[in-house]
């Protein structure tokens, strides 16, 4: 008898498919087609990524961690050295953006191969 978590052969575990983007089916690179957006197929086994209802949960929740951490961040370095305000421009703004789009993939792979694992589906109700 198998339990929930061993793997059929070729599924990554989820923190691999979150971290590298891969397939939760069979492992194929590629799981995003660009900068925070599903492919509508894999390219290798064809898992439609539109069955799984990942929507934009992360992001509330991603906005607000990086948001924080950047902010301490700023705080931090400005009370220690005291830089100009466009060293924080330059150093701030692209972090924020690098943060933000590699968290939400990270966060909607996660949900997605989560949700493939666990087979989950949307509540029906049987006909008794």
């Amino acid at each position: 008898m198998t339990t929930p978590d061993q793997n059929r052969k070729g599924q990554p575990p989820v923190w691999r498919a979150a971290l590298f983007a891969l397939c939760p089916e069979c492992g194929a690179p590629g799981l995003f087609q660009g900068a925070a957006k599903f492919r509508d197929r894999c390219p290798k086994c064809g898992l439609e990524a539109e069955r799984y209802n990942v929507g934009d949960g992360p992001a509330a929740f991603l906005t607000m961690i990086v948001g924080a951490l950047l902010i301490a961040g700023a705080l931090a370095l400005d009370f220690a050295v005291e830089p100009p305000l466009w060293v924080h421009i330059i150093l701030w703004v692209p972090l924020t953006v690098v943060a933000v789009v590699y968290g939400l993939r990270v966060g909607k792979a996660a949900l997605l191969a989560s949700e493939h694992q666990r087979q989950a589906a949307e509540g029906r109700k049987s006909d008794d």
